[in-house]
């Protein structure tokens, strides 16, 4: 992750780089320096401050302690590969992706991981921009949220279809009616059926122009029109969705986990139809524990041995109302007392469009687990 220290005798061996931290200690970001193994040799002032550390309790040890599930754990596989390979996946490539603190808080980040040599030996400069209420999330974000919403645009169509065709039924029912009418008054033309016939076609007229415009609305809510599916990193779109639904430090205080499948990663979809699903479900977890005493979030998936992935959304809050599970991704059906009923109802438009079905059920947590699948694509490299 981060950049050098002074005084600790590791820095010291790796070069001596005392005077370099005095100028370290004036960047407000976090600056964290490591070295080929792991170990943290530097972690600056503005790094004590975002993860809660002093420098002492953590030089010498393995940087992957700032780092969730499943980061944690593999972080040391990344650094082996890099060096073997040269493959660049995160070094020299900045990423949102997300970090943990002291008290086991897990907060979105924007990382930037750079190479460096000191003294003929080779080491690792992180810079580290907590995006939980920076002024500069919007832009770091913009771009994704944009398609997001995007998204929700185009998913919500499977839930507006049935209003739609109701909203144009109608005029149509009516211009039906009105030359139906206008051609039976000229059976028997005078003066007054005349007049009457040409009121019912400046009806028609009307409802003409008014379906028309009910098909203008349509064609702007999808004016940037359909995206299409590829293969993807499943850890990477999750990590993206996580850092974005962690953006208002709503999880300060959860119990935070992501146990993904190492061995089925890739799978075929859209990244940012599949990040709308899970920013919903993940919020929607968040908010239904917001009165619980035990609070706790896991993100996890498994192969179902039929091509087919899935992914968990599990949380310790409440659970579901019985009659609401019954008819939860209806659409206007809501969890929430202040909610339209369009999120999962969105989730369940994007993953049908995917060819893999959305479900709950009790948690073993104590609240709900959210389940989705998406189809597998075993046998592509590439891990982002």
């Amino acid at each position: 992750m981060n950049l050098t220290s002074s005084g600790p005798a590791a820095l010291k061996s790796f070069g001596g780089l005392d005077d370099l931290h005095a100028l370290i200690d004036t960047v407000p970001d976090a600056m964290i320096v490591i070295d080929t193994t792991g170990q943290i040799l530097s972690f600056s002032n503005g790094a004590e401050r975002m993860f809660g550390y002093a420098e002492t309790e953590l030089i010498g040890e393995n940087v992957s302690v700032l780092m969730p599930s499943p980061d944690r754990e593999r972080h040391d596989s990344y650094l082996e590969h890099y060096i073997e390979t040269s493959e660049r996946r995160i070094i020299g490539i900045g990423r949102v992706t997300t970090a943990r603190a002291r008290d086991g808080a897990t907060f979105p980040i924007d990382l930037s991981v750079g190479e460096v040599n000191l003294n003929e030996r080779k080491a690792f400069v992180g810079f580290i921009r907590d995006l939980t209420d920076s002024k500069e999330t919007e832009q770091q974000l913009h771009s994704l949220q944009a398609d997001l919403a995007h998204v929700s645009r185009i998913s919500s169509m499977g839930m507006m279809a049935t209003s739609i065709a109701h909203e144009l039924n109608q005029p149509l029912t009516a211009i039906t009616n009105y030359t139906e009418a206008a051609r039976d008054l000229l059976d028997e033309p005078n003066e007054e059926s005349i007049a009457h016939v040409r009121e019912a076609l400046n009806e028609c007229a009307a409802e003409a122009i008014r379906a028309g415009q009910i098909v203008q609305r349509l064609r702007s809510f999808i004016s940037r029109g359909e995206t299409t599916r590829e293969i993807v990193s499943l850890a990477r779109v999750v990590k993206e969705a996580t850092a974005l639904a962690l953006i208002n430090g709503d999880a300060r205080d959860v119990d935070f986990e992501v146990m993904l499948d190492d061995a089925d990663d890739r799978v075929l979809a859209d990244p940012v139809q599949i990040q709308q699903v899970l920013v919903n479900l993940i919020r929607n977890a968040l908010e239904a524990m917001d009165e619980s005493t035990v609070k706790k979030l896991v993100i996890s998936s498994h192969n179902n041995d039929d091509n087919m992935l899935t992914v968990t959304i599990s949380d310790s809050g409440p659970g579901l109302d019985q009659h609401v599970a019954e008819h939860l991704f209806h659409p206007f059906i809501s969890t929430k007392a202040s909610g339209m009923g369009l999120g999962l109802s969105i989730c369940n438009t994007i993953i049908n469009a995917h060819n893999g079905k959305i479900w709950a059920e009790p948690s073993p947590l104590g609240g709900t687990d959210f389940h989705f699948t998406l189809i597998s694509a075993k046998g592509d490299t590439n891990n982002g």
